[in-house]
């Protein structure tokens, strides 16, 4: 049973759900969302104000902007993309404190929340009763 508890508090600790982040943007907490798709799949359609840095770029110099006490979320199209574990993977080795967008672009979208881009989504939120 150890084990199971301790699977389950690291994926609180390391995964984040669409209603806990968007909450979490809503209440000004610090929080920097990168898509880590690459930079034509993000002009068409990312999560507002999230930053692109495709994953295969992410170094010392694409992120030092960013700053390293804040908690970094990654995002990529959805389950069947390995993009944001890979980006996730890579900000923490770059000492960045990082979760996992589950679900991606794909249940942001799912649940209702706006998307920036060629493509922007304007439907009303509609909560996943996740809360």
């Amino acid at each position: 049973m150890k084990d199971q508890i301790k699977h389950y508090e690291n994926k609180l600790a390391y995964e984040i759900d669409s209603w806990d982040l968007n909450t979490g943007l809503i209440g000004g907490e610090k929080i920097v969302v990168i898509d880590a798709r690459s930079t034509e799949a993000y002009s068409r359609e990312h999560i507002p104000n999230a930053i692109n840095i495709p994953h295969r770029m992410m170094d010392e110099t694409t992120t030092l902007s960013i700053d390293k006490t804040v908690l970094i979320v990654v995002y990529c199209d959805g389950i069947g993309c390995n993009a944001s574990t890979k980006g996730a993977l890579n900000m923490t080795r770059l000492g960045f404190k990082t979760k996992e967008l589950i679900g991606g672009l794909d249940w942001w979208k799912r649940d209702g929340y706006l998307t920036g881009g060629e493509k922007i989504r304007q439907n009303e939120m509609i909560s996943c009763g996740c809360e």
